[in-house]
């Protein structure tokens, strides 16, 4: 059997990276039962996922769109013309193509196709990653045949779809291969060695790098180890504390998460997934300039059921997270029970789970 599917979502690798893992995990599973499985992508040509999409192997179809402002601007006009171009783009091709669905993560340049799935009445699959919807994927889950989710829908912001699940969000496998244990051993950590691990993304976080500086000073019988980020705008200083190891990347994250008494992090959707799928014992800061502050609701969701600590960009700059770190540092027990509460809220199966519901959503049962 032929399968044939869109998938849109861009501007962040947080839209961008889902989509390609959505794409190759529904051509796995034909793959695995002998059919095709024919994908394409659309977004913009300018974008990251301009570049991202092509590199992955997928036909890649640049539409029209602009980001819609959050307040009442001229710009607005702009944007609902360059929506119309982009759904008129799609609409031609989804009548060409004939897909049995479009697939969408969210963000802007997904609006164009999934406003052109609604005018031909092309099923619709939605990946909401973060707890906090993006505007485009809540607005059209409206009618929607699947919504999946990163975190519980529990506010009900897609009750008017067909059907959601949540299914996670998905990670690399290694993120579940480790016990604590393990992980320190491989690091060469005694049993009493205190170890804090601080990663604020591939761009780095000035909030979360200052702070590991100082604490490194403040704890100088913990040992630290900083992911700076390959593009950190932070100016280190040249007398870095001995405890304290800065890389720019960290290539196995999973096993510094494992190994770690504390992680200190920021709390994208992929990020939080990895906290969980570790069984991590983390401090959440979230990125406050983050569209709709969704990171705020990402971490808070977490630590509602005990899986981390939550604590603002701000009051870190106000000297608050030195407090927090050293009752984590100086509590085993509760830094044991943050683990089982994080690693309660992994799903490990999230790829199977969206095959599973994309091909039944589409009436197709592979």
């Amino acid at each position: 059997m032929n399968y044939r599917f869109i998938v849109t979502g861009g501007g962040t690798s947080g839209h961008i990276n889902p989509a390609l893992t959505i794409a190759g995990c529904l051509k796995d599973r034909c793959d695995a039962n002998g059919d095709t499985c024919e994908i394409k992508f659309t977004g913009r040509a300018q974008g990251l996922e301009g570049e991202l999409v092509p590199k992955a192997g997928y036909d890649f179809i640049n539409v029209e769109a602009k980001p819609v402002p959050l307040k009442p601007s001229p710009k607005i006009f702009a944007a609902i013309k360059a929506l119309q171009k982009g759904t008129k783009q799609c609409k031609s091709l989804i009548e060409e193509f004939s897909p049995d669905a479009v697939v969408s993560t969210g963000g802007y340049v997904s609006a164009p196709l999934l406003r052109a799935a609604k005018k031909t009445k092309t099923p619709i699959v939605i990946h909401e990653s973060n707890a906090f919807p993006g505007r485009a994927n809540k607005l059209y889950a409206k009618g929607a045949e699947l919504v999946l989710t990163g975190f519980p829908d529990e506010n009900g912001d897609f009750s008017k779809a067909k059907r959601v699940v949540c299914v996670g969000n998905p990670v690399r496998p290694q993120m579940f291969s480790h016990t604590t244990e393990d992980a320190r051993k491989e690091l060469d950590l005694a049993g009493e060695d205190k170890l804090v691990f601080a990663m604020g993304g591939s761009l780095g976080a000035a909030t979360i790098t200052n702070f590991v500086v100082g604490a490194a000073k403040d704890f100088p019988d913990v040992k630290f180890v900083l992911s700076c980020g390959k593009h950190n705008a932070v100016e280190l200083p040249k007398d870095l504390p001995a405890n304290l190891e800065i890389k720019d990347y960290i290539d196995n994250p999973d096993v510094y998460l494992s190994a770690a008494d504390v992680c200190i992090l920021r709390a994208g959707a992929v990020t939080c997934a990895e906290l969980c799928a570790t069984g991590a014992c983390g401090i959440l800061i979230p990125y406050p300039y983050a569209a709709h502050d969704h990171q705020t609701y990402n971490a808070k969701t977490i630590a509602a059921k005990g899986g981390c600590e939550v604590i603002s960009d701000n009051d870190v700059k106000e000297g608050m997270l030195t407090h927090v770190l050293k009752e984590l540092l100086s509590d085993k027990e509760k830094r044991e029970q943050m683990r089982k509460a994080a690693r309660a809220q992994a799903i490990e199966n999230t790829t199977d789970l969206i095959a599973d519901e994309v091909f039944k959503a589409i009436g197709k049962i592979n």
